[in-house]
């Protein structure tokens, strides 16, 4: 029969949007004599991580947003982080405060991102803006479940009154995004590694989010005819064989597999564009919206922070 194709959820698009945005309200309070600024942390030599934080330091540029990377060095002790911090939460000329993880094994990471002023804490993972995004008030909100609901938002998908399936609850992104959409009026159900029939609980969701760090674990049965799928899944592919499961047939991902080594798989099966009705690709998807959310996060806490003095120049 006819096959519809499903509506691919540009999130460098929707990340661009936001990003030019931020640089607007930026330059506004540059104007009012107030320069937003972030200060990033990288312990070590984390190819990962450098990477990361490469991006988001070139997206500060990008917005105007001042920014400054701290490198303590891989054998840093808790105790130096933590002082670290206390510099950073003392300085008014910062606004954010973001930890790369991982940190090395000798530090208390817990510890450490509980320093940070939750005021500062640009990543949302503070128990405090926990319980403010529990309880709806203003605080700062993880950056890649914020960027998930700004794709359903400007993709105009109508999350009041859906049935919205997580699977995955990590701290950094099942919990929060569970309850940034309870709080949007979804009927939210959150499922793990003990959810019994994992795939009829899935059927059910009219927004289905992935983030179980699985390759390609959602496959189409798991996936409603039509509902929107959002892939938070990041997984590289360096394995001939694990490519053939995913990609066999797509000659242009073949082509670049073939030159570099390896490629992305979301957590989603790339089969089940022939069932959803809309999608976040990977790459292209929710990944480029974290570094956005950042950005303005970093904004939100800026105005948060030191908003009295904009207030009346900017107006809200």
């Amino acid at each position: 029969g006819s096959t519809m194709s499903a509506t691919i959820l540009d999130g460098n698009k929707i990340s661009a949007e936001i990003k030019s945005e931020v640089a607007a309200e930026v330059a506004e309070l540059k104007a009012a004599g107030l320069r937003p600024g972030l200060a990033v942390v990288l312990v070590g030599h984390n190819p990962a991580s450098e990477i990361y934080v490469r991006n988001k330091v070139k997206a500060c540029e990008l917005t105007g947003i001042y920014s400054e990377q701290h490198t303590p060095p891989e054998t840093v002790s808790t105790k130096d982080l933590l002082q670290l911090v206390e510099s950073l939460n003392r300085r008014d000329d910062i606004d954010g405060i973001l930890v790369q993880l991982p940190l090395p094994k000798q530090v208390d990471a817990k510890k450490v991102l509980l320093a940070v002023s939750p005021e500062k804490d640009v990543d949302g993972f503070h128990p405090m803006n926990v319980g403010y995004l529990s309880t709806v008030r203003p605080g700062l909100v993880p950056c890649t479940p914020a960027g998930c609901m700004e794709i359903l938002r400007r993709s105009h998908i109508q999350v009041e009154g859906a049935e919205a399936v997580v699977v995955g609850r990590s701290d950094i992104v099942g919990k929060p995004v569970a309850m940034l959409l309870t709080n949007a009026n979804a009927t939210v159900t959150i499922c793990h590694s003990k959810t019994h029939d994992l795939k009829e609980v899935c059927r059910r969701a009219d927004i289905l989010v992935a983030a179980i760090g699985r390759a390609g674990m959602i496959t189409p049965e798991y996936v409603k005819p039509g509902s929107t799928v959002i892939d938070v899944g990041i997984n590289r592919i360096t394995d001939r064989a694990e490519f053939e499961k995913y990609f066999a047939g797509d000659a242009k991902r073949e082509a670049s597999f073939t030159k570099s080594g390896s490629t992305l798989v979301g957590d989603v099966h790339p089969k089940v564009v022939e069932i959803a009705g809309a999608f976040t690709p990977v790459p292209g998807g929710v990944g480029p919206l974290t570094i956005a959310m950042l950005m303005a996060n970093t904004v939100k806490a800026t105005k948060l922070r030191r908003g009295n003095t904009v207030q009346s120049i900017v107006g809200d």
